[in-house]
């Protein structure tokens, strides 16, 4: 899950807050990689079904991400928030327009 550094030091298992489960949570994450300005427009992306982590669509703004898990979140393939960002960076592909 990524609250302890390492699985050897279970001692530090005490230590665990809310705050670690809070800081895994979705739009923390996504605010934390500059994919949203804010928690409340992260967490409306989300419950839009803009965001996939992986092959997954999640529609859940409490949903955990994994240390593994965190290079693989990303706008959906038809969200529409996705094609401005691509506009904008102009990076976006023609055979998208398929």
């Amino acid at each position: 899950m990524g609250l302890i550094p390492t699985k050897r030091s279970l001692s530090l298992a005490n230590r665990i807050t809310a705050t670690s489960f809070c800081r895994r949570r979705l739009p923390v994450v996504m605010v934390r990689s500059h994919m949203s300005e804010t928690l409340k427009a992260a967490t409306t992306f989300i419950e839009q079904g803009h965001i996939r982590v992986g092959p997954h669509v999640i529609d859940d703004p409490a949903y955990l991400v994994t240390r593994g898990m965190e290079d693989f979140v990303t706008w959906k393939d038809t969200s529409k928030i996705r094609r401005q960002v691509q506009e904008y960076n102009d990076i976006r592909d023609d055979f998208d327009l398929v």
